[in-house]
């Protein structure tokens, strides 16, 4: 598992030679209505177990939560089931806004 800092991400998410990585947000719902990156696909911490089979273990994958933590548990458990290639966005979305977008929403 690698950590991957928002400003990283950003670059990678901007980059046309880059295939686009899944971002995989492990918060509740109710956090992720409130802000999330555009495209990220919600899955809850506790539901990853049991779905992590809808992922592709070959792509590509940044694990996303509120300050990083839970999201490095969930990356973690993925690339202990053999995951290739699963990145931590460091810090989560509150980095993200702080360092990214100031103009998503904070909690």
């Amino acid at each position: 598992m690698q950590q991957l800092l928002p400003p990283q991400l950003a670059a990678w998410l901007t980059d046309p030679g880059r295939p686009r990585p899944l971002l995989l947000d492990v918060r509740e719902p109710w956090e992720f209505e409130l802000c999330h990156l555009e495209g990220a696909q919600l899955m809850p911490m506790q539901l990853v177990p049991v779905r992590c089979q809808e992922l592709d273990p070959e792509q590509d994958i940044v694990v996303i939560c509120h300050h990083g933590a839970r999201s490095m548990q969930v990356a973690l458990f993925l690339e202990n089931r053999g995951f290739a290639a699963v990145h931590n966005l460091a810090g989560g979305v509150n980095a993200w806004a702080m360092d990214v977008d100031p103009a998503m929403r904070r909690y």
